[in-house]
C-alpha cells in the first residue's frame, strides 16, 4: 500500500518514459531463485525498488501513446479488494457479489453506450478477447444458419465463413480471425476513403461477389490513428441485405456514444450484431478488463457456455461462464461497477469530451511549432502530427526518420510520452488522450518538450 501511494503522488514529477534500459532491469530482478524463501514486506520493497526505473508513467496525465488510460480512484479501490477478497468470478456460486456487481454493471453499460438492452455480454481481458467472444457467436449463428454445429463438429468441412473488414483494421481482428480458425487469408480489406472510412460502394461489391457465402462485416468506431469511424448507419443495411453478420470494433471509439457531443458518431451502430470496446481505455479502471456485447444472446451463450456436473450452475441468476471464454477468472466487474458509480452519466460524458479536447489542444499545439505539420485532425481524442526534417533538399524518407527522432527525443525529457506509426505510407507522431488525469498543464508541457527538441541541433 505504501509503495502504491507513493508512486501515484509521484505520477505528476516522475518521468514518464522508463530510465532504466534492459541489461539494467535484468540486472536488478535476476536474482537467483534462492533456496529459503524472503519476508513478505522484504520482497515488495525490493520489487518497487528494482522494478521502478523500468515503469512507464502511463499511469499519469502525461502520457499520450498508443491508446492508454489511466485508473480511477474507485476503480483502483475496487481493483484491491477484488485481490484481497479473491473471488472465482466463473459462477454464481463462487461468488455471488461478483456475479451480481457484473450483471449490474454490464446493463448501465448497454445503456451508456446505447445498445440494445436484450444483448447479452461478456467481462473479458480486452478488445482482444471481446472480438474472439464476439466473432465465435457470429461464426456459430453463420453456420447453424446452414445447418452446421461448429462447436460440435469443428470447421473441417465447414462453409468458409470470410470477413470483409476496414482495411485498416487493428491487429486484433487478425489475430481473432487466427485463433478462431476463420483465418487471416479469409479476410478481404474494404477501400477507404483518405480519413480511413470504408467506401459503400466497395461494401455493396464484395458482397455481391459470393452473396450466399457466410459473411462478417467488421466496422470500426474509432480508427486507431485518425479516429474515424465507420458510417454505420450506411453500411449496416447494405450488409443486413446480404444476410451478414455486422461486427464493430470501438475498443475506444464506442466510448463516443456516452457523450452529447459526439454520440453522432456512432449514429445508426446499434443495428449491428456485436461490438467490442475497452474499460481499460476512456473508462480508466486498471488493465485486464474488456468488454463484450451480443444482439444475439442464444448465439453468444452457443458459443462459449459449459456444462458440467461438478459445477453448481445457477438457475436464476447469471452465470459468467456461460458468457466469456474465460473459466477461473478474476471479478472483473467490480472496478467496472465502482469506475461508474465514481462517474455517473454525466462523468463519463465529461471524461469523453475533456479528453476530446485536450487531444486538439495537443494536435493544434504541436502542429504549430516550426516544421511540424498536422496530418490528422483529431475527430476524437487521437491525431497525427509529423515533423519535417529542416535540411535543404530532405525527401520523404528523411521526414520519416526525422519524425522518429524527433518522438525518441521528446520520450527522453521525461516530459511526455508519446509512440509512433505509420499513416498513408508515411511517419507519424500518434496523439492519443484518454486519461482522467489529463490536464491543461499535461498538455502545455508536453507541447513545451517538443518545442525545446525542436530548437536543439539536430536531433
Amino acid at each position: 500500500m505504501r509503495h502504491a501511494q507513493a508512486y501515484l503522488a509521484e505520477l505528476g514529477a516522475t518521468p514518464v518514459g522508463a530510465t532504466a534500459d534492459l541489461a539494467t532491469l535484468r540486472g536488478r530482478l535476476g536474482k537467483p531463485l534462492a533456496e529459503h524463501g524472503v519476508a513478505a514486506d522484504a520482497v515488495i520493497d525490493e520489487l518497487a525498488r528494482d522494478a521502478s526505473p523500468g515503469l512507464l508513467g502511463s499511469a499519469g496525465g502525461r502520457f499520450f501513446g498508443w491508446v492508454i488510460g489511466g485508473s480511477l480512484p474507485a476503480a483502483i479501490g475496487a481493483d484491491w479488494l477484488a485481490t484481497i477478497w479473491d473471488q472465482n468470478a466463473a459462477l454464481y456460486a463462487c461468488s455471488p457479489a461478483a456475479a451480481v456487481a457484473e450483471e449490474v454493471a454490464g446493463a448501465w453499460l448497454k445503456d451508456l453506450l446505447r445498445l440494445p438492452a436484450a444483448s447479452s455480454f461478456a467481462f473479458v481481458t480486452g478488445c482482444q478477447m471481446a472480438h474472439v467472444t464476439c466473432l465465435a457467436a457470429a461464426r456459430h449463428a453463420l453456420l447453424e444458419a446452414r445447418g452446421w454445429d461448429v462447436e460440435v463438429q469443428g470447421l473441417a468441412g465447414a462453409p468458409a465463413v470470410r470477413i470483409l473488414a476496414n482495411a485498416g483494421c487493428h491487429g486484433s481482428i487478425e489475430r481473432a480471425a487466427g485463433l478462431l480458425g476463420l483465418g487471416r487469408q479469409n479476410i478481404t480489406p474494404l477501400a477507404t476513403d483518405a480519413l480511413g472510412r470504408i467506401e459503400p460502394a466497395d461494401l455493396e461489391r464484395a458482397l455481391a461477389d459470393a452473396p450466399q457465402q457466410p459473411t462478417i462485416v467488421i466496422l470500426q468506431a474509432g480508427d486507431i490513428c485518425t479516429g474515424a469511424f465507420d458510417d454505420a448507419a450506411t453500411l449496416i443495411p447494405i450488409a443486413r441485405h446480404r444476410g451478414a453478420w455486422v461486427h464493430i470494433d470501438g475498443a475506444f471509439g464506442l466510448w463516443a456514444a456516452a457523450s452529447p457531443r459526439y454520440r453522432h458518431l456512432v449514429d445508426g451502430a446499434a443495428a449491428a450484431d456485436s461490438w467490442a470496446t475497452d474499460g481499460h481505455k476512456w473508462l480508466n479502471v486498471p488493465f485486464d478488463c474488456g468488454y463484450a456485447f451480443v444482439a444475439d444472446p442464444p448465439a453468444h451463450r452457443a458459443a462459449v457456455s459449459h456444462r458440467a456436473s461438478y459445477l453448481t450452475h445457477a438457475a436464476d441468476a447469471r452465470d459468467q461462464l456461460d458468457w466469456n471464454p474465460d473459466w477461473s477468472r478474476r471479478a472483473r466487474g467490480f472496478s467496472t461497477y465502482a469506475a461508474l458509480r465514481q462517474l455517473g452519466r454525466n462523468g463519463v460524458a465529461e471524461l469523453v469530451e475533456r479528453s476530446c479536447g485536450h487531444a486538439r489542444a495537443l494536435a493544434h499545439g504541436l502542429s504549430a511549432l516550426p516544421g511540424a505539420e498536422l496530418v490528422a485532425e483529431p475527430i476524437i481524442n487521437q491525431a497525427l502530427v509529423r515533423f519535417r526534417d529542416p535540411r535543404p533538399g530532405a525527401g520523404e524518407v528523411d521526414h520519416d526518420r526525422h519524425t522518429d527522432q524527433v518522438v525518441d527525443a521528446i520520450n527522453a525529457t521525461g516530459e511526455a510520452f508519446f509512440t509512433g506509426g505509420t499513416w498513408r505510407g508515411r511517419r507519424v507522431m500518434r496523439i492519443s488522450v484518454c486519461n482522467w488525469r489529463t490536464n491543461e498543464d499535461d498538455v502545455a508541457r508536453a507541447i513545451a518538450a517538443a518545442a525545446t527538441v525542436l530548437r536543439a541541433p539536430g536531433p
